[in-house]
């Protein structure tokens, strides 16, 4: 396991490659909250838009929300309001594949299953960050990010295979995030715990 960053917003953001190559342009200049706001609202339109019928500008949402939020990444997000950047990428990213797939009439048990794998890969980030444990670098690039997931899903929403894309990322992100998370807090050293408990009986 890694150690956490100093700045543990940023891990929270849960960036793919693309996001981290758009944010290595810039070199942390870019403060991170007004594109992600800029992005939330041009997002939101464009979903509003396909789901009143215009599918093609639907797609477009997440090239958008990359292009604005991306650069951001390497900020060390140390702003006043800087923690409300995850959040909100975490709302693009889930009300995107909710809307995507109910406007093609994807099963609501696979948008759930979907949609459940992405929240329990974020709240065991959130947790591991409390105990002062960081996952994988590899698992960011493997996980796709929020921005990766969301380009692949406008990608299988293109080729009108949208059920079958969603069933192969649901089982796909299910294994890689259950077993990476198993396998970590399997080997995580119980000092910290022993350390508490000894505490706690003094």
């Amino acid at each position: 396991m890694t150690p956490v960053p100093n700045s543990t917003v940023v891990a929270y953001r849960d960036d793919g490659p693309l996001s981290r190559a758009m944010g290595l342009l810039v070199a942390g200049q870019l403060p991170p909250l007004p594109p992600v706001l800029a992005g939330t609202f041009v997002t939101g339109v464009l979903l509003m838009l396909g789901v009143a019928g215009t599918d093609g500008l639907a797609v477009f949402a997440p090239a958008v929300t990359l292009l604005l939020a991306g650069p951001g990444s390497t900020h060390p997000h140390d702003g006043r309001f800087d923690w409300l950047v995850p959040p909100i990428l975490r709302l693009i990213e889930y009300t995107f594949i909710a809307a995507v797939g109910f406007a093609h009439d994807v099963h609501p048990v696979l948008i759930f299953l979907l949609l459940g794998s992405l929240g329990f890969h974020h709240y065991d980030l959130v947790y591991r960050l409390r105990q002062h444990v960081y996952p994988p670098p590899w698992l960011a690039t493997f996980g796709l990010g929020w921005d990766g997931r969301m380009m692949l899903i406008s990608l299988v929403a293109l080729s009108d295979w949208l059920t079958g894309g969603y069933v192969l990322l649901a089982v796909y992100l299910w294994g890689l995030f259950g077993w990476e998370s198993l396998t970590c807090w399997l080997a995580a050293p119980r000092s910290g715990v022993d350390a508490a408990d000894m505490g706690t009986q003094d």
